[in-house]
């Protein structure tokens, strides 16, 4: 083998998905020069394409915050110069080929994949880490005595070994989401947590290409409104951090941020095959506050301390993956407050939906995506992964959509109401049968989100912020809402059987001081008539409506 290998900006290793949705593996610098002719990237997971976006990014801002298209030096100087270059860029349709290759040129030795002193996204000081087989760097959960794999993309020699390509790919993804599993060598160091890309509640712009879904989450202003630091990638160090869990800084600058070497990581491989790596906690810092990460959600984890002193303190937030992403809408695109905080790229988005001289079209429909992975035990393993993405209309975020995310806020907090109707109809129908599930009511909740889920981002999609009017469109959704939840309530009711309508006498508290009891009646009739009024006030009839 030779010490000196695999060089990433000449192998095809990044993995991308054309026109004709065929994927492909093409170089970094292919990646870039042709985003527009691809679809988008298309890696054995969704949090690997986080994870090697964030790469991509990274290049980008480093590149374009010191030269413009032309290769010609001109670092910021004003706000307006990064709106500017921005602009061109997104006008030009493809990124330059000059500058970008000129760049990676010239640090084309930081990007071996195998070299004795300066491997990419590794360190040699890591070989006494804890050993780990290519099983869990591929990105399938480890196998143990009383768990399965859940993604079974590899079998056979797959298990045991990755070819140069894949092992790249999962570098990245292993340095971004990796679990508290691995011990520490030193003694008295701090807990470093589960990588960093693992802590936040990922969420990222989308185009109708890899060009401009890049430009998108390409932030060249701080949360729309101010410069960042210089971009120093970890390529660019001097000397690669090698310490053990070491305690930084927060970045002050994205390219820096988007290649935190959350791990210290080494490949094992014998011949062509990558076997396995070795593993040591890396750079951390604290994620309170940490506004440098534009990528992600954010909340405040104790906003009764934060209304009492006045002073708030956000975190990430991470997704819920049983919960549907615009469910999420409140947290994520409505206007901030004393305890929301919308993430960077929401903020970016919208500062450019609201420059007059912005290309981006107004009714041109945007798509933003999450991932994440859930993690057991105290992030100590990986359980799964997860993905969604919710698609609307760009003006949402600008000026004139300011007034439709109130009531768009509204109607999901209706749709949760009427899931907490949903789950009492299924409780009492429970009752009902002579049945105890105490999961009844969580499973209907449940079915009832899968049954509303399509109309909903239907609904939200078909938002015109220019035209339709505000009655009109929480109207349209209501009645969708209401017939939805009615049919579902129905089907439950038919459901519970013969034994729920009869009914069943029930010994219930009464809430008094001591514990007293009665005796009250469930039948699936009673059940369904309050569910039905309880819904027509949730959802009342307008004058002269039919449904």
């Amino acid at each position: 083998m030779k010490q000196i290998e695999y060089n990433l900006l000449e192998e095809r290793w990044v993995r991308v998905r054309g026109q004709d949705y065929t994927v492909q593996e093409v170089s970094l610098p292919d990646a870039l020069l042709h985003a527009h002719e691809y679809r988008d990237l298309a890696g054995e997971l969704p949090t690997q394409d986080t994870a090697m976006l964030r790469l991509l990014l990274a290049v980008l801002h480093t590149v374009f915050s010191r030269v413009d298209g032309n290769g010609i030096p001109a670092p910021f100087e004003e706000t307006d110069d990064a709106l500017t270059r921005w602009e061109e860029l997104y006008r030009l349709g493809h990124f330059p080929e000059a500058p970008i290759r000129a760049y990676l040129e010239q640090w084309r030795d930081r990007f071996w994949l195998f070299h004795p002193e300066r491997p990419f996204w590794q360190v040699p000081e890591a070989k006494i880490g804890t050993e780990y087989t290519a099983s869990k760097l591929n990105g399938e959960l480890s196998e143990s005595s009383n768990k399965l794999r859940l993604f079974s993309s590899y079998a056979g020699e797959g298990k045991e070994g990755l070819t140069y390509a894949q092992a790249a790919r999962w570098l990245l993804s292993v340095n971004g989401y990796d679990d508290t599993s691995a011990k520490p060598k030193g003694k008295g160091l701090p807990s470093v947590g589960a990588g960093w890309l693992g802590k936040l509640g990922y969420i990222q712009a989308q185009g109708s290409n890899l060009f401009e879904t890049l430009m998108l989450n390409l932030t060249l202003l701080k949360d729309g409104v101010e410069l960042w630091g210089e971009n120093h990638p970890c390529w660019e160090l001097d000397e690669p951090r090698s310490a053990e869990r070491t305690e930084i800084a927060l970045p002050d600058n994205p390219a820096q941020l988007l290649t935190l070497q959350s791990r210290r990581l080494l490949l094992n491989r014998e011949g062509e095959t990558v076997t396995g790596f070795t593993l040591l906690g890396g750079d951390f810092f604290p994620r309170e506050n940490a506004f440098a990460e534009q990528m992600t959600v954010w909340r405040d984890p104790d906003a009764q301390k934060s209304k009492k002193t006045g002073q708030v303190t956000f975190v990430p937030s991470r997704h819920d993956p049983a919960k549907q992403f615009w469910r999420e809408f409140p947290a994520v695109f409505c206007e901030e407050g004393e305890s929301v905080r919308r993430p960077g790229v929401v903020r970016w988005v919208e500062m450019l939906q609201n420059d007059p001289d912005c290309p981006l079209e107004r009714k041109r429909l945007i798509r933003f995506a999450i991932s994440g992975m859930k993690y057991g035990d105290k992030d100590f393993f990986v359980n799964d992964s997860f993905s969604d993405s919710l698609t609307f209309q760009a003006a949402l975020l600008g000026e004139l959509g300011r007034r439709w995310t109130v009531p768009i806020r509204d109607e999901i907090g209706r749709c949760e109401q009427a899931a907490q109707y949903v789950g009492r109809l299924a409780w009492e129908l429970s009752l009902a049968a002579g049945d105890k599930n105490d999961t009844t009511a969580e499973s209907a909740r449940t079915q009832f989100y899968f049954t509303i889920d399509q109309p909903f981002r239907l609904w939200l999609q078909s938002i015109d912020p220019e035209t339709d009017k505000l009655d009109e469109k929480a109207d349209e959704w209501q009645k969708k809402a209401r017939k939805l939840a009615a049919e579902l309530g129905r089907q439950m009711v038919e459901r519970a059987g013969n034994a729920a309508f009869v009914g069943h006498r029930v010994e219930v508290k009464t809430g008094g001081k001591k514990d007293e009891k009665k005796t009250v009646l469930y039948t699936a009739p009673k059940a369904y008539n309050s569910f039905l009024y309880n819904l027509r006030k949730l959802y009342p009839k307008k004058e002269g409506g039919t449904a």
